[in-house]
C-alpha cells in the first residue's frame, strides 16, 4: 500500500523509497554491475532503474521481490530501515531536505548529489538547513500556536473525563513512601517525600523570573523562590517531584511543554488530594446531596482552585457526574477551561478557548458583582445547549482577581449544595446580541465621540524565552545553577 511517498506493508510498517533505492544501488555495486547491467536483467530502461535507485518511484511488492531475486538477496534485506552506509545516510538526508517545504521556500536551485560533493560539505549543508528549520519553527511558536496545542490537550482531557489512572497510580506510590493515606498533606510530609527521593530543598532569592522551580538532578537539589507571600510551597515542590518521577525530558517544543505541565499539575494534585480518601469523602457528600468544592478544599487544606481542579478529575470517573471548570480573569477572559458536560465555551477560529471572553451572564462573571465574598455563589444559566448550574468563587493572584467556577448540567445539580438557588440568568452567546453588542441607544448617543486608549497586556507582544530549555531563559537558568552548585 502506498501513501504520501512512503511504501506501506499490510502489517502497518513503513518503508522509505529513498532507503530502498540506496539499498538496491549498494547491492548492485557490490556485484560490480553497472546501471545498464541491472536494467538488462530487469528488462527495463536504465533511466527507469535510476529513478528507483534515487527513491523517486515507489515499488509494488511484486516488483521489490523480483529485484531482490535478481540481486540474490531476501526482500527483507532491501527493506531494512537503516541506510547502507554513512555516506548513503547523508545523501538521503540531503535529498529529504531539498524536498521539504523550507528548502523550496528559499527558491534555491536543486543541488545534485554527486560523488564530487564531499561528506563534510553535505554535513555542513544539513547543519545549516537544521538551524534554518529551528529558527522557522521558533518563529512559528506564537501564542496562536500555543493556544492551538492547548485546544488539542483540552479535547484529550474531555475524552478521558479528565481522569488518568496511570498518574493516580504514581500518586499512590509517592504517598506510600511517607505512609500518607488521607487528610491534609503537610509541608513536613512533602519535605520528607523529597528527602525519600534523594532531594534537598533550597529557597533562594534569585530564582530566574521565567521559572517556578529549578531542579538540579546532578546534586539532587530543588530550588524554590524565597519570600512568596501567602503562596503554598507544597505545590511547586510536588510539581518538581512529579517531573522527576515521570522521567520528563526537557521539552522540545511548546506542545510538549504544555503536555508536561498538564501531567505534573495532575500528579501534584493527586498527591495533595489522594484519590481513595477524596472519593470516599465525595461519595459520602453525594449520598447526602451535599457536594461542595469548598468542603473538599477545607478537608485537604488546599486552595479553592486546586480543589476545583481535583474535583474535575474525580467527578465523572467516580461519581458519574460530567462537569466543567473555568478560571476567568475579572476582565472576562478565560485563563483555563475544561469540560465534558457539553457546555459550549467561546472559541476563536483555531478552536482555542484561552483568552476568549466569557458571556457576562455566566456565573464566572456574575460572581464579580456580588458584595458577599465569603459565601459561595450559585447560579443557573439557560444556555443554547441547555440549562447549567454553576458555583463560583473569587480568588486573587499576581495579575489581579479571577473567578474559579465548577458547573454541571441541570440534571446533575441535584447532588450539589446550592442547588436550591433562585438566581437564574439567560445567555444566548455566541449570538452577538446577547452581550457583545452595545445598547442601540447608547451606540447612537456616543457614535464618533468615544475613543478609549487600550491597555496592552505585556504578554501580547512579548516572545516566550526559547532555546534548549523551552519556555525559560536558558542563560539565566544555567548561570543560576552554576552560582548555587555545592
Amino acid at each position: 500500500m502506498v501513501h504520501n511517498g512512503v511504501t506501506r506493508e499490510h502489517d502497518g510498517s513503513v518503508f522509505d523509497p529513498l532507503i530502498i533505492g540506496k539499498r538496491i544501488r549498494a547491492q548492485r555495486l557490490a556485484r560490480g554491475w553497472s546501471l545498464h547491467d541491472l536494467a538488462t536483467r530487469l528488462e527495463r530502461a536504465p533511466s527507469q532503474v535510476s529513478v528507483i535507485e534515487n527513491g523517486k518511484r515507489e515499488l509494488k511488492l511484486g516488483e521489490l521481490e523480483r529485484i531482490a531475486r535478481i540481486l540474490g538477496v531476501a526482500p527483507a534485506e532491501l527493506l531494512r530501515p537503516e541506510a547502507p552506509s554513512k555516506r548513503d545516510a547523508l545523501e538521503i538526508a540531503l535529498e529529504k531536505a531539498q524536498r521539504g517545504a523550507l528548502y523550496r521556500s528559499l527558491q534555491l536551485p536543486e543541488l545534485p548529489v554527486r560523488k564530487s560533493l564531499g561528506d563534510d560539505a553535505i554535513a555542513t549543508i544539513l547543519a545549516l538547513h537544521a538551524e534554518l528549520l529551528r529558527l522557522h519553527e521558533q518563529r512559528a511558536a506564537t501564542p496562536e500556536e500555543a493556544r492551538r496545542v492547548n485546544g488539542e490537550l483540552r479535547a484529550e482531557q474531555s475524552r478521558a473525563g479528565n481522569y488518568y489512572a496511570e498518574l493516580e497510580a504514581r500518586a499512590r506510590e509517592l504517598l506510600a513512601l511517607v505512609d500518607h493515606t488521607g487528610g491534609p498533606l503537610s509541608q513536613r510530609r512533602v519535605a520528607e517525600l523529597a528527602a525519600k527521593l534523594g532531594f534537598t530543598l533550597h529557597s533562594v532569592p534569585d530564582l530566574p523570573h521565567s521559572t517556578r522551580t529549578i531542579t538540579d538532578s546532578e546534586h539532587m537539589r530543588i530550588y524554590l523562590p524565597l519570600g512568596r507571600s501567602g503562596a503554598d510551597s507544597r505545590t511547586p515542590v510536588l510539581q518538581a517531584i512529579a517531573a522527576h518521577v515521570l522521567g520528563l525530558p526537557e521539552p522540545a517544543d511548546y506542545g510538549e511543554l504544555l503536555r508536561q505541565r498538564v501531567e505534573t499539575n495532575y500528579l501534584a494534585g493527586a498527591v495533595l488530594i489522594p484519590e481513595a480518601a477524596a472519593v470516599e469523602f465525595l461519595a459520602e457528600a453525594k449520598s447526602r446531596h451535599e457536594l461542595s468544592v469548598e468542603d473538599l478544599r477545607d478537608e485537604f487544606a488546599v486552595s479553592y482552585e486546586s480543589a476545583a481542579h481535583r474535583f474535575s478529575n474525580l467527578a465523572t470517573e467516580h461519581l458519574g457526574i460530567p462537569v466543567h471548570f473555568l478560571k476567568t480573569h475579572s476582565s472576562g477572559a478565560i485563563l483555563k477551561a475544561y469540560q465534558n458536560d457539553d457546555v459550549q465555551f467561546p472559541t476563536d477560529a483555531l478552536g482555542a478557548v484561552e483568552g476568549q471572553i466569557v458571556c457576562r451572564w455566566w456565573s464566572a462573571r456574575q460572581v464579580f458583582r456580588t458584595e458577599d465574598r465569603l459565601s459561595p455563589f450559585y447560579q443557573y444559566t439557560d444556555k443554547p445547549g441547555g440549562t447549567y448550574w454553576c458555583t463560583s468563587r473569587i480568588e486573587s493572584g499576581p495579575s489581579g482577581e479571577f473567578s474559579i467556577s465548577v458547573g454541571t448540567r441541570f440534571d446533575g445539580a441535584k447532588w450539589f449544595r446550592g442547588r436550591e438557588t433562585t438566581r437564574r440568568m439567560r445567555s444566548s452567546c455566541p449570538d452577538p446580541a446577547c452581550c457583545r453588542e452595545p445598547d442601540a441607544e447608547l451606540a447612537e448617543r456616543w457614535q464618533g465621540t468615544a475613543w478609549p486608549s487600550a491597555r496592552l497586556h505585556a504578554s501580547l507582544l512579548a516572545a516566550m524565552p526559547s532555546g534548549e530549555f523551552t519556555g525559560v531563559d536558558r542563560v539565566a537558568v544555567l548561570e543560576f545553577l552554576d552560582r548555587h552548585a555545592p
